[in-house]
């Protein structure tokens, strides 16, 4: 009984050389050209492919080929120098192949060196991609605050669950993280402190270098770098998946808002959970400051709690609280925004949660910057 046709051996690639009447190289080929049949003879076939290839005047004639897969048309279009050869014979079926190759994004080649021209238009690219990341952001900063104010006057659509699920995870999952590096903040600074006081016999000023330095200052920032390093890059994280699920697409084709159930929910817990963390920060810094003041200066617990609301005038809780406020609602709008702009890829993804962690405590640093000069005067005797 003689074989099914489908399962007789494919006839082997080869290649057939004919020299024409004014010397050029006519080359035929054969057989089946796909990754299979390639495999075993792909370094021969790629050597002799190479010989013809570069010469302008080779016509190729493609019409023998019974089976085309990509390795076979890759194969050949490198052979040909990443171009189509001017005289080319094959038939319509493989024609996609090629026009594929022939039609696909090159990678931009790399400048070696130094250059004005070269620096000039790496500062133009840089230019326009923070203006466009600056005029995405206020514009999701905008509907933000329109959808607010339109889901005041209707208290029944607010999504209360989902602010709560975002509390617990931004801010009680947090506490942990947070006491530990506050507390051992709190020690550090008192332990560098005390070896400078006691030089100078101003032991009692511990209390007043800690509580302002803590409270003003190093509680704030320390707990919205560490929120913005776990919760900010879970918050991108979860909206970029979403957007390569192509869940986003399905809640836009069921009209639902993005901005009601994804970034707005974020947005009002982080701006209430971080202040809540930083009142969290401040009292364990200054547990581990008291303990290492104890032990260093001889300044007991009772004495530095005692000694702090003269030292540390209230403005400064205040001022910390405020700081809180702002940078939870300034890293929620970062994580929101970069993640809501993830292409629908792996890699897209990936570095869509890395910026979103490097622009978030960055912002951080230089609103904490600008609240230390805008409030100079505000908070010392």
């Amino acid at each position: 009984m003689a074989k099914p046709a489908d399962f007789s051996p494919s006839p082997e690639p080869r290649i057939l050389e004919e020299s024409g009447e004014d010397g050029s190289a006519r080359c035929m080929l054969v057989g089946t050209w796909n990754l299979q049949a390639l495999a075993r003879r792909i370094a021969e076939l790629s050597a002799r492919l190479q010989t013809h290839g570069m010469d302008p005047r080779a016509a190729w004639d493609l019409t023998g080929i019974e089976r085309l897969d990509d390795a076979g048309a890759v194969l050949l279009w490198r052979a040909w120098g990443g171009r189509r050869p001017e005289l080319l014979r094959l038939r319509p079926e493989h024609e996609a192949f090629f026009h594929h190759l022939a039609h696909a994004e090159r990678p931009p080649l790399r400048r070696r060196g130094f250059s004005p021209w070269n620096a000039a238009l790496a500062l133009g690219r840089f230019s326009v991609l923070v203006a466009d990341h600056v005029a995405g952001f206020l514009n999701l900063l905008g509907q933000v605050v329109i959808e607010s104010f339109w889901l005041l006057g209707r208290p029944a659509r607010i999504p209360w669950r989902e602010i709560s699920a975002n509390v617990y995870r931004t801010g009680a999952q947090a506490l942990g993280i947070t006491a530990m590096v506050g507390f051992l903040i709190g020690i550090t600074l008192s332990y560098l402190t005390a070896r400078q006081l006691k030089i100078v016999g101003a032991d009692i000023f511990i209390v007043d270098i800690l509580g302002i330095g803590i409270i003003r200052e190093i509680g704030p920032v320390l707990a919205a770098v560490l929120v913005a390093g776990r919760s900010g890059s879970a918050m991108t994280a979860q909206i970029g998946v979403m957007r390569v699920t192509q869940e986003l697409d399905a809640m836009a084709v069921l009209g639902i808002s993005r901005i009601q159930r994804l970034v707005l929910p974020r947005v009002l817990a982080l701006a209430l959970a971080l202040p809540l963390l930083v009142l969290w920060t401040d009292f364990m810094g200054l547990l581990g400051g008291i303990l290492a003041a104890e032990v260093q200066l001889d300044v007991g617990m009772q004495d530095f709690l005692l000694r702090l609301p003269d030292a540390v005038p209230v403005s400064n809780l205040w001022l910390g609280l405020s700081k809180g406020l702002v940078f939870g609602a300034l890293i929620a709008l970062v994580a929101c925004h970069l993640g809501l702009r993830v292409k629908p890829n792996t890699e897209s993804l990936g570095a869509g949660t890395t910026n979103s962690v490097v622009t978030s405590i960055t912002l951080v640093i230089l609103v904490d910057a600008a609240f230390a000069v805008a409030f100079s005067h505000v908070g010392f005797r």
